[in-house]
């Protein structure tokens, strides 16, 4: 399949990298292919970055069958521009499609596609320290049908946003809280699917949360409410005892693809890990007989994202005396390391693209 380009009129004025956050700005040009069922996938075609025109009663707008991912572009010291387990997002979006009934994507191809984009926006990956070119593609259900069924016809397409750290805090301890009030998924939903209704769950919740001064909410499982699952936008690490513990994937967790990494390094480098199931009357446990000495999530925007405070209901415990620990901060430097070119990459990772 061939791709058609059309031009911009007018580039956009590059941002300040020192000043970047994150999701704000977006670059001149984004990738849209549709699907249809007599057609497959067709009309590729890069263009200005701009609004789409959709019909009122377009099915993603009323019934959110729709998935995404998120990976980044890197800039190297030497200029070159490099991609961190790019097939493992294309791969999670098949899986959210087969899950909501979408049709998939030629992986291969998709990467193709993407590094065609890449390769006109390569000005647009920032190359100050900690920033990247954060990538979104985004698949939707597009028949304008009032009515609950699956689409007939889709939309995929790609944009691109510069962006600095995910939490104003950067590297440093972030605060969260576990709610009994609200669950974001349950065994058998779509809580392992990266589509956009979880989201949606998560955000009440994530907004009392920030009321009382916490930055994410630490969910519980949706059955029991009583074991450990994830936070709003990053799977979740404990190190109990010297041993990195995270939560089980069990279908209502996001199978995070810095959460395996952080497993694969573990492993690779012998430390000791493990994925099981955790309650939060063990953390708490472990907390009071000063075994939890480290808590951190892990996710494509923050990359590893320190915890420096967990309240759950009257009980607020500081970890690791609010610092950065150095489980976290050996993690967080290997694995930007590697997606930056500072260092080996002992697991073969990198995808270079321009």
């Amino acid at each position: 399949m061939e791709v058609t380009v059309t031009e911009s009129a007018q580039l956009k004025e590059k941002p300040d990298e020192s000043k970047l956050g994150f999701g704000t700005l977006f670059t001149d040009y984004m990738f849209i292919m549709d699907y249809a069922p007599d057609k497959g996938w067709h009309s590729a075609r890069i263009e200005p970055y701009g609004p789409m025109a959709l019909d009122p009663s377009t099915m993603f707008l009323h019934y959110a069958q729709g998935a995404f991912e998120g990976l980044k572009a890197y800039r190297t010291e030497s200029g070159s521009i490099q991609l961190f387990r790019p097939q493992e997002n294309f791969k999670r979006l098949n899986r959210s499609c087969r899950r909501l009934c979408m049709p998939e994507i030629d992986e291969a191809l998709a990467f193709e596609f993407l590094k065609q984009l890449l390769t006109m926006e390569k000005d647009w990956v920032p190359g100050a320290p900690e920033t990247s070119l954060y990538i979104r593609p985004t698949l939707i259900a597009t028949d304008p049908y009032i009515g609950v069924r699956a689409s007939f016809n889709y939309r995929y397409f790609v944009i691109l946003s510069p962006v600095g750290a995910y939490y104003p805090e950067g590297f440093n301890p972030v605060k969260i809280l576990v709610t009994h009030e609200y669950v974001r998924a349950v065994r058998g939903g779509v809580g392992e699917a990266k589509t956009p209704g979880n989201y949606a769950a998560s955000i009440l919740a994530g907004e009392e949360a920030h009321k009382e001064g916490y930055a994410q909410v630490l969910w519980l499982d949706g059955v029991e409410q009583k074991y450990l699952e994830e936070v709003g936008s990053m799977n979740i690490f404990f190190v109990i005892d010297g041993e990195i513990v995270t939560p089980e994937l069990n279908g209502s967790i996001l199978p995070g693809i810095t959460r395996d990494s952080v497993i694969r390094l573990a492993k690779h480098w012998g430390d000791k890990v493990s994925e099981r199931k955790i309650s939060i009357d063990e953390l708490v446990q472990a907390n009071a007989s000063g075994k939890l000495t480290e808590v951190f999530g892990s996710g494509t925007a923050a990359v590893i994202s320190p915890v420096g405070e967990i309240k759950y209901g009257d009980n607020v415990f500081t970890i690791a005396d609010g610092e950065v620990g150095p489980v976290a901060r050996k993690y967080y430097s290997a694995i930007t390391d590697i997606q930056y070119g500072k260092a080996e990459d002992p697991l073969g990772w990198i995808v270079a693209v321009a």
